[in-house]
C-alpha cells in the first residue's frame, strides 16, 4: 500500500466498522419480519410496509433531533465520537429488548414502536461513523474506508436473513410452517445484547476523536447558508431519498410477489434466501468498488474485479447451502453479475457517469422484470437492481456536496435525513400491491403486485437522471467533483 494508505487507523478502524454489520444485520431482518408480520397480524400489503416506515422514519426524527441539539450545542465536540456512539448503541438495544413484551403482548403497534427505537439509536450511530470512518486517517484514503464499512454492511445484511430465517423457521428436517411470535424473542435479546457489548467495547477502545480544530475552523467561517443556492444539494436530497426508498422497496415487497400464484406461490420458509441473494447483490457491487482500496497494478485490479465479486458470490450460497435452502435456482445469477461488472468498468471512477449508467441499467432491469414471461426468470431481474444501487450512494453524496465548502456538514445532515425515503416509497408500492384485493385480475395481463414494480422503475429513471444533469450544474458553477467508486448507507 502506498504511503497515504499507511495512515490508516486500521485497528481503530476494525473496531468500528461491528456498528456497520449491525446496520445491514437489522436492516435485512426487517425484510423478514414483513411476511411474518402479514400473516399473523393478517395486514394488507400497505400495512405490512410499515415496518419499514417505522425503521427508516426513525432516521429522519432522529437526525432532525440530532441536527436541532448541534444548533444550540455541537454533541460531538461536547460528548466526543464515542460516547455519543456508545449512546446510539445502548437506544438500540432498548429497542430490541422491546420486541420482547411486544411478542408477549402481540401487538403490531409496539412491534413498530420497538423497531423506531431501534432506527433512532441507528440515526446517532450513521451521524458518527460515516464521518468517523473518514477520519481515522488520511483524507485521500477517507472514500475508500467507507467503501470497506460498506461492504461490511453488506455482509451483515446478507447472513442477516439467512440468520432470522433459521431461527424463525428452523432448517432442513426440522423446518416449520407454523409462525409463533414467541420464536422473535431469543433474536432480539441475543442482538440487544450484542449492542451492549459493542457499545462498552467503543467505550473502552483505543478510538481517538477527530481534532476539533477541524470543526471549530469551519463554524468560524459560516455564513448564512440556504438550501435553494445549490441545486446539486436539493437535487441529491432528493437522490438519496429516492435511492433508499427504491433499495428499501425492491426487497421489502418482495415476499408478496414471490407469494403470487404468476410467481409460485413462494411461502414465508422460503423466502430468505432470495432476501439474502439481494442484500449480496449489494455486497457484490461494494466488494467490487472496494478493490480500488488496494494499491496493485492494472492487470491485478481488473483480475480482482471479478475475482471478488466471485468470492462474495460464494458467501451468498455457502451461507444458504448452511442452512440447508435450495439455491439450484440461483446458479444462472452470475450472468447479471458479468453484466454489472462489464458497465462498472465503463463508469470507471466517474461519480456522475457511473450513476447515471447504473440508474439507467436499474431501469431496463426493472422494465424486463415487468414484461419478461418467464417467471422464473423475471425474479432475477428485479432481484439484480441491488447490484446497480450497490455503489450508487457514495456517487449521489459526492455530486451532492460538491462545492459546498465549509457548508459540508450541514449538507450532509440534511441529506442523512432524506434516509426517509426508505419508509416512504415501499408503502407506495404497497398500496398498488393492495389493488389485487379488489381487482384480483390485474392489468395489462399481470397483478398488480407485479406491476407495482413500476415503482423501483421510476426510481431508476430519476437516478439516471441525476448522474447526467448534476456534472452539467457543477460545471456551470467551475465546480469539479472527486471521483469516485463503492461504498453504502
Amino acid at each position: 500500500m502506498d504511503s497515504e494508505n499507511l495512515q490508516t487507523k486500521w485497528g481503530q478502524f476494525i473496531s468500528l466498522v461491528t456498528v456497520f454489520f449491525f446496520w445491514g444485520f437489522v436492516g435485512s431482518a426487517n425484510d423478514i419480519l414483513i411476511p411474518v408480520f402479514k400473516k399473523v397480524f393478517t395486514l394488507s400489503q400497505v400495512q405490512s410496509q410499515l415496518v419499514a416506515w417505522a425503521f427508516y422514519a426513525a432516521y429522519f426524527v432522529g437526525s432532525l433531533i440530532f441536527f436541532l441539539i448541534s444548533l444550540k450545542s455541537d454533541v460531538l465536540q461536547r460528548f466526543g465520537y464515542k460516547k455519543t456512539l456508545a449512546a446510539g448503541l445502548t437506544l438500540s438495544a432498548l429497542g430490541s429488548f422491546l420486541f420482547v413484551p411486544a411478542a408477549t403482548m402481540e401487538s403490531f403497534p409496539f412491534f413498530l414502536t420497538a423497531l423506531f427505537t431501534v432506527g433512532l439509536g441507528f440515526s446517532i450511530q450513521q451521524i458518527v461513523a460515516n464521518p468517523l470512518a473518514i477520519k481515522m486517517g488520511s483524507p485521500v484514503t477517507g472514500a475508500h474506508r467507507l467503501t470497506l464499512a460498506g461492504g461490511v454492511n453488506s455482509f451483515g445484511t446478507t447472513i442477516g436473513a439467512i440468520l432470522l430465517g433459521i431461527a424463525l423457521f428452523g432448517m432442513g428436517d426440522n423446518q416449520k410452517t407454523a409462525l409463533s411470535l414467541e420464536d422473535i424473542k431469543l433474536p432480539f435479546i441475543i442482538l440487544g445484547m450484542a449492542f451492549i457489548a459493542v457499545a462498552l467495547f467503543m467505550l473502552l477502545s483505543k478510538i481517538e476523536d477527530p481534532a476539533k480544530e477541524e470543526e471549530v475552523k469551519i463554524e468560524a467561517g459560516n455564513k448564512k447558508f440556504a438550501i435553494k443556492d445549490y441545486p446539486q444539494l436539493y437535487l441529491g436530497m432528493i437522490a438519496i431519498f429516492i435511492y433508499v426508498g427504491t433499495e428499501v422497496t425492491i426487497i421489502s415487497n418482495l415476499p408478496a410477489l414471490l407469494k403470487t400464484a404468476e410467481f409460485g406461490n413462494i411461502l414465508e420458509e422460503a423466502i430468505p434466501p432470495f432476501i439474502a441473494l439481494y442484500w449480496g447483490s449489494l455486497m457484490i457491487g461494494r466488494w467490487n468498488g472496494g478493490v480500488n482500496v488496494f494499491n496493485t497494478s492494472k492487470t491485478t485490479t481488473i483480475a480482482l474485479k471479478f475475482i471478488v465479486p466471485a468470492l462474495a458470490f460464494g458467501v451468498i450460497i455457502f451461507t444458504n447451502i448452511f442452512a440447508e435452502h435450495n439455491v439450484s435456482a440461483f446458479y444462472i445469477y452470475p450472468a447479471w453479475i458479468l453484466l454489472f461488472i462489464l458497465i462498472s468498468f465503463i463508469g470507471g471512477k466517474n461519480a456522475g457517469k457511473t450513476l447515471m449508467l447504473f440508474g439507467v441499467s436499474g431501469l431496463v432491469m426493472m422494465l424486463i422484470g415487468l414484461i419478461y414471461p418467464d417467471r422464473e426468470i423475471a425474479k432475477f431481474f428485479f432481484i439484480s437492481g441491488g447490484l446497480f444501487l450497490s455503489i450508487m450512494w457514495p456517487s449521489i453524496f459526492d455530486l451532492a456536496i460538491a462545492g459546498l465548502g465549509k457548508n459540508t456538514g450541514k449538507a450532509s445532515s440534511f441529506l442523512i435525513m432524506m434516509i426517509l425515503g426508505g419508509g416512504i416509497i415501499p408503502l407506495i408500492q404497497g398500496r398498488i400491491c393492495d389493488f389485487d384485493l379488489s381487482n384480483p385480475e390485474g392489468i395489462i395481463g399481470i397483478s398488480w403486485t407485479h406491476f407495482s414494480y413500476i415503482v423501483p422503475l421510476l426510481g431508476f429513471a430519476y437516478l439516471g437522471f441525476y448522474g447526467f444533469y448534476c456534472p452539467k450544474i457543477l460545471k456551470k458553477q467551475g465546480v469539479f467533483y472527486v471521483e469516485t467508486e463503492g461504498g453504502g448507507h
